[in-house]
């Protein structure tokens, strides 16, 4: 194991509809027009300069409500364990989130945001712009998810499919 800690500090605030974590839906396809805000720190704005222009951006926070580590489970969409690295589960050793979302508009160091699906008061680690000449990929392999049809992949990702806690 490599003894290498770094320091991170949330740069902002994450605010959603989303209090409870057991009724996120699972992804941001599935939160089609839910509307969030990001509040930046005001020693941060200078850096929103030449976001507005983009559709969409990568959020990274921290899962703070995320208590324990696991390092095989079984997510949402799988009937079998699979380990943590082949899953966007929460319980990660640096509980680190990575969310793609709509951006609205920006007020000063307020971000707007559609398609959230992050707990209300989650810290912000940084932003992103989804660039689409980068980002956007073709002959795409989704490793064990490739298996699942898309109409289980739905019900269960909007939580109509109460999935076993992890």
């Amino acid at each position: 194991m490599n003894d290498d800690i770094f320091s991170f500090r949330s740069i902002g605030t994450i605010y959603s509809p989303h209090k409870e974590i057991s009724s996120i839906p699972i992804q941001p396809v599935f939160c089609n027009d839910i509307e969030g805000s990001i509040v930046l720190e005001s020693e941060y704005t200078d850096g929103l300069r030449g976001l507005e222009g983009f559709s969409h951006i990568y959020l990274f926070y921290y899962f703070h409500e995320s208590g324990k580590v696991c390092l095989q489970l079984k997510p949402y969409l799988s009937d079998q364990e699979q380990g943590i690295f082949a899953s966007r589960a929460p319980h990660r050793p640096n509980k680190l989130g990575m969310s793609l979302v709509r951006l609205v508009n920006i007020e000063n160091n307020v971000l707007h945001v559609k398609d959230i699906d992050i707990l209300d008061g989650t810290p912000l680690f940084d932003i992103k712009p989804y660039i689409q000449r980068f980002d956007s990929r073709e002959n795409v392999r989704s490793g064990w998810q490739d298996t699942i049809p898309d109409d289980i992949a739905i019900s269960r990702g909007a939580r109509e499919y109460k999935a076993e806690e992890m």
